[in-house]
């Protein structure tokens, strides 16, 4: 009898220290024991947002449609850059003649054809092209005065649309692609936000599920405690075997529990391997979570943290970007759907050189007053020996317009469906905004319950301790103490990282603009 007295009074001392250390006045300080004990790869919350930013095919994605409204910017800016052309004929052509005056039975011809040039579209509209156009012509004619003969052609011709909105109409590609990259900067900006405040509330997910199974660990090793304790006193005689029972009902029960947490615990530890691209070190088999999120946060004024989400948000400046890229296509749509009146200008000037031939006709010889080169020739088109110019109006009437009309008509509709698109994104931005600063705002005083909770709890199983221990309480109503005190403990837990995703939303809200005060 004095050898189980002995045994019981042991088990009592040594169940009381632990006892009260893992329930005192501090509820993260129960866990500390068990947290440290979980094996695995330790990650801060900055390191897992490197990782997952390095790895994601989703920021990659974002980043190729940012290089690919990039491209499209370079594409329409190289529309107005001046353009070389060139073009070299070679033509031999042997034609029989029955004309007198063809001077050769079979006329024999070689001709080259030279053309070169510069073209350009200015961002007004204008077309221009300055060209030069040479021909040199061998010949077996007898009545060939040059032989050979150069003829060469200087021009400078120009287009100019008057009723199709000048820069309205011929930017309004490159324009409607400046707006659309500007709007690929935002998007790719909020796609970087938004992943990383993914990569945050996963962690804290993955936070809160460890502090979950070291709750169930802690609450697995108080009911094998009572157990032990129950079946020594039902030894003693002091309990009967019915608490023996209850006291092996609810460690089988916890025991369960506690391979769920830990499947729970592996399982999200698995997702969130995945989500950053990387998984644990080979001989680990889960993440721990080593960052410790705030107990509570500052908003400020809430209208002026609305009034600076709307300026700031990048999801919004994006959608204004693309209704203003639609907004420039609209207008030069009207333009366009105007008719078409373009003024034709050219200035032109001739040339004309070859070596002189002496031509025999009516037994007189005639000799061209012409000689020289093709240099010659040159000469008197730059120098406008001969000049000429023109000067017209070209106008184009499509009957009934139903095209250009139709084309200005679709995408007026467009702007006014991302105008709506718009003010819909901000309301509920503005909704999300105030949601999220109400959370916070109400997560000190959640935090605080939720603490005296975990302390109240505690006082139960403590005072629930010593009545048992001294017959006035059944092992029944200890395992349901012990229970109320790891529900307390979790919930503690979720308004704890409840907090956290909250401040991390709102941080995405605003686009990263606006950090909330800690307050721990």
């Amino acid at each position: 009898m004095r050898q189980i007295l002995f045994i019981y009074f042991g088990l009592f001392l040594c169940y009381g220290s632990v006892f009260s250390q893992n329930y005192n006045t501090n509820p993260d300080s129960a866990l500390q024991i068990i947290l440290s004990k979980i094996d695995g790869a330790k990650l801060t919350l900055a390191q897992a947002q490197q990782i997952a930013m390095e790895n994601s095919a989703e920021i990659k994605e974002n980043k190729a449609r940012l290089d690919a409204a990039e491209a499209v910017v370079q594409r329409e800016r190289g529309i107005f850059d001046p353009e070389l052309f060139a073009r070299l004929e070679y033509i031999k052509q042997n034609q029989p003649s029955a004309s007198f005056f063809a001077g050769a039975d079979v006329l024999s011809t070689r001709q080259t054809n030279g053309l070169a040039g510069i073209r350009m579209n200015l961002p007004i509209g204008t077309y221009l092209e300055a060209s030069l156009n040479s021909t040199r012509l061998k010949t077996n004619s007898s009545f060939a005065a040059l032989n050979p003969q150069y003829d060469l052609f200087g021009q400078l011709t120009l287009r100019q649309p008057l009723l199709n909105g000048f820069m309205a109409s011929s930017r309004k590609q490159l324009s409607s692609a400046e707006k659309a990259l500007d709007a690929a900067r935002e998007t790719y900006q909020q796609a970087v936000i938004d992943f990383t405040a993914q990569i945050e509330s996963s962690y804290w997910d993955l936070y809160a599920a460890e502090r979950d199974y070291a709750v169930q660990y802690l609450v697995r090793d108080r009911a094998q405690a009572i157990l032990d304790e129950t079946k020594i006193r039902a030894k003693t005689g002091l309990v009967g075997p019915g608490q023996v029972a209850n006291a092996e009902v609810f460690l089988a029960e916890q025991e369960l529990l506690l391979i769920d947490r830990q499947e729970q615990l592996d399982q999200l530890s698995d997702k969130f391997a995945a989500s950053i691209g990387q998984r644990p070190a080979e001989n680990k088999t889960r993440f721990i979570m080593t960052s410790k999120p705030s107990s509570s946060f500052e908003t400020g004024n809430v209208d002026a943290l609305v009034a600076q989400a709307v300026e700031k948000n990048r999801q919004l400046q994006a959608i204004q970007n693309e209704k203003e890229s639609l907004n420039l296509l609209a207008n030069a749509a009207d333009w366009e759907a105007l008719p078409s009146i373009d003024l034709l200008g050219s200035l032109g000037s001739s040339g004309l050189s070859g070596s002189a031939q002496d031509v025999l006709f009516g037994g007189q010889v005639f000799r061209s007053s012409v000689d020289g080169d093709f240099s010659d020739a040159l000469s008197q088109v730059t120098k406008r020996d001969y000049p000429s110019w023109s000067v017209g109006i070209e106008i184009s009437y499509p009957i009934g317009s139903r095209s250009g009309r139709g084309e200005r008509n679709r995408l007026q509709a467009q702007v006014v469906q991302s105008e709506q698109r718009y003010i819909s994104a901000k309301r509920t931005l503005e909704e999300q905004i105030r949601s999220t600063c109400r959370e916070l705002q109400n997560g000190s005083r959640r935090l605080d319950i939720a603490r005296n909770a975990v302390g109240a709890a505690q006082e139960q199983v403590r005072i629930g301790l010593i009545e048992y221990r001294n017959g006035r309480s059944t092992a029944f109503e200890l395992v349901r103490l012990g229970a109320d005190f790891a529900a307390a403990q979790q919930r503690y837990s979720q308004e704890l990282v409840r907090n956290a995703k909250a401040a991390a939303k709102l941080k995405q809200l605003t686009s990263g603009t606006f950090e909330p005060e800690k307050t721990n």
